[in-house]
């Protein structure tokens, strides 16, 4: 994609592609932070981020696009690993969240496998613009 593509919104009042790209590592990075507080604590609770105020910060502006997608390769390579070594019993393990209450690790990789690609769809919306 080209720079005027990153800065296109995928919508009328959404994110530009480019803050859609900078959003997958930050949310993945925090869902791959709570499946290790949930198998190492008994139902933590998490805090939650505000993902809108994250993608305004300057980072996302001055990172190149390059940088988080190699971020998201490197933590997909330790979640995978993670996973692999999870039994079922793992996977029922859950955390707290303060607005969606107990969820369970299964339930919530579902979450991030649909995640993960709704927003590679938003971001190829973007060249269909053109």
């Amino acid at each position: 994609m080209n720079a005027a593509q990153l800065d296109t919104p995928y919508r009328q009042g959404g994110w530009t592609a480019r803050q859609v790209v900078h959003h997958l590592p930050d949310s993945h990075l925090n869902s791959y932070i709570r499946f290790k507080l949930a198998l190492t604590e008994h139902e933590p609770v998490i805090k939650p981020y505000d993902e809108a105020r994250w993608a305004e910060l300057a980072d996302t502006a001055a990172t190149p696009v390059e940088t988080s997608i190699a971020m998201l390769e490197a933590l997909h390579d330790r979640w995978v690993r993670l996973l692999r070594s999870m039994d079922d019993a793992a996977f029922a393990r859950a955390f707290r969240h303060p607005e969606l209450g107990l969820v369970r690790l299964d339930q919530n990789l579902a979450l991030y496998a649909w995640h993960g690609q709704h927003h590679v769809a938003q971001i190829l919306s973007v060249t269909l613009q053109d």
